[in-house]
């Protein structure tokens, strides 16, 4: 599906924004790059900023349904519903349940 507008439109409305966002995730990583470990073992990244650096591919490809294809990566691909909640603390972000 096309947009009614024209490239140039869309960079001219909305790349400030997005270069802003963009600033933001690099701020993001260098902050935790700076962060003093936690409890954490050096071997392994919290599954959050797995799915986020994943993203971060998605997004640097040159193909359409990105949004789309990061959206799922956040997502549980769980197709039944869980039998109970208790225990769960709410939401993270993105689905901790590594590849699906």
């Amino acid at each position: 599906m096309s947009c009614p507008i024209t490239r140039e439109r869309v960079v001219e409305l909305y790349y400030l924004e997005h270069r802003a966002k963009l600033l933001d995730i690099a701020a993001f990583l260098d902050r935790l790059d700076r962060a003093r470990p936690g409890d954490e073992t050096a071997s392994e990244e919290d599954f959050r900023i797995r799915s986020l650096r994943e993203a971060l591919k998605i997004l640097s490809e040159n193909e359409p349904g990105r949004a789309r294809r990061v959206l799922e990566l956040f997502s549980d691909p769980s197709m039944e519903p869980l039998e109970s909640a208790a225990g769960l603390k709410g939401a993270f972000g993105t689905y901790p349940g590594g590849d699906s």
